[in-house]
């Protein structure tokens, strides 16, 4: 990784989109730290002190902190990242969206359209509910119809700036503009993190019993580091054979190539949206100030809340944890069904003359890719709950409360990844350009 970075470095081309990308990077951070006008940013830190769940810290690990500080960019780029999701999904129910998203490059720039519309009303709805419900209980310095206005429009107008912001990166910089912001926000939060694990398992204690500790957190960052990258990377590939064709006095086809399916094929979806639907009532007893007596309801916040779980004291509130590892492998699956489509594929092969080895085309083909896609999400969706379990494990039983968990984990090694993988696409096409101007 190293010597890509030093080579890329050494190519002006490149080493202007990564100056570029980087000072783009300053100027999301420095969002971060501008306060909203009109808002008592005290109100927020003391709300979430008196938070005993985690309603709010998956949400405030996105947005790197900005949310705990009522910056500016306090929505991040969450509604961009929810408005994605949701043209993906639509694109199932509506006809005119899946022909729209097989358009080639027009097709996308309309669906990039779409999203950016609805980036803009999830943030105008997002500000709106921060400003009213919050705005009333003290979160505005004056509560009336100017200042709640004021903080929708600054929300809302720092989140699509966020937006723009990742775009131009896509554009100008180095890898995916939107995937870097939010990379930038989770990482911006690690020192904090560390320093919270010093202070509770290394300062004050013995160097035996420090340096033991030590070498025990960085032994399990490391294997869980290693486990998503194993997890990121790990691919199934089918051997497809094409027929050889005779046109004339040339030969066609007979080439055998592969398709490649990622093991983790959702990516970090199904944690999302399982994390996602786990807290939503809690988020909405918190708005509402509940959740802390001892009905039935509040029994089933406390099951719904990951500070909860895998706690020897508490031990009755982890069927939290087995309804959200149920989740996770039910969006692993919804999810792959809506952007893999098997019989798709077959089609495409028979079209050019293509075959599985030892797999009749048509019908048997998409039977055949169905079983082996299954499988391949079953394993992916396991790999996904290992590395979410382990966090949760720590934090229950030696109560290791840091917000980079296993989602975290995830999107920083899978941006890392990805990012890496781009700047060496873009160093071997100018080596080929190179190599064909000689």
């Amino acid at each position: 990784m190293l010597q890509t970075v030093r080579r890329a470095f050494q190519i002006e081309e490149i080493r202007k989109r990564l100056f570029f990308t980087f000072l783009m990077l300053i100027v999301v951070r420095l969002g971060s730290e501008l306060p909203t006008p009109g808002v008592d940013p005290t109100y927020i830190q003391d709300f979430f002190a008196s938070q005993t769940g985690d309603a709010f810290n998956f949400f405030n690990a996105f947005t790197g902190g900005s949310f705990t500080q009522m910056s500016v960019f306090a929505l991040s780029i969450t509604p961009y990242i929810t408005s994605s999701i949701i043209v993906q999904l639509m694109t199932i129910a509506i006809p005119k969206l899946e022909e729209m998203q097989k358009e080639g490059e027009e097709g996308r720039k309309k669906m990039t359209a779409i999203t950016r519309y609805l980036t803009v009303v999830l943030a105008l709805v997002e500000s709106t509910a921060m400003a009213v419900g919050f705005g009333r209980q003290g979160l505005l310095i004056e509560f009336n119809f100017v200042n709640a206005a004021v903080v929708v429009l600054t929300l809302t107008a720092g989140s699509t700036l966020l937006m723009w912001i990742g775009e131009r990166i896509t554009e100008n910089g180095v890898g995916n503009g939107i995937s870097i912001v939010l990379l930038i926000n989770i990482i911006s939060r690690v020192p904090s993190d560390f320093i919270t694990l010093y202070e509770q398992f290394i300062k004050g204690k013995s160097l035996a019993t420090g340096g033991l500790a030590t070498l025990i957190i960085l032994a399990v960052l490391l294997v869980v580091v290693v486990f998503v990258i194993v997890l990121q990377d790990a691919v199934r590939k089918i051997p497809v054979q094409y027929s050889q064709k005779v046109i004339g006095r040339k030969t066609m086809g007979g080439q055998t190539t592969s398709i490649p399916l990622k093991v983790n094929t959702a990516g970090v979806i199904p944690v999302i949206f399982a994390s996602s639907l786990m807290q939503f009532p809690v988020v909405i007893a918190a708005f509402l100030g509940k959740g802390n007596g001892d009905g039935i309801g509040s029994e089933i916040l406390k099951g719904l809340s990951s500070n909860n779980w895998c706690n020897p004291s508490q031990i009755q509130y982890s069927w939290g944890l087995l309804v959200y590892i149920l989740l996770t492998i039910f969006f692993a699956y919804f999810y792959t069904s809506i952007t893999f489509n098997p019989m798709e594929i077959a089609n495409n092969m028979k079209k050019s003359g293509g075959f599985i080895l030892g797999i009749r085309p048509g019908r048997p083909t998409v039977e055949y890719l169905t079983k082996i896609l299954n499988n391949i999400i079953f394993i992916g969706a396991c790999g996904l709950v290992i590395v979410q379990v382990i966090p949760f494990f720590f934090n229950g039983v030696f109560g290791a409360n840091v917000s980079f968990g296993g989602t975290s984990l995830i999107i920083i090694v899978g941006v890392v990844l990805e990012t890496i993988k781009k700047v060496e696409s873009m160093m071997l096409v100018r080596n080929y350009k190179g190599f064909l101007n000689t």
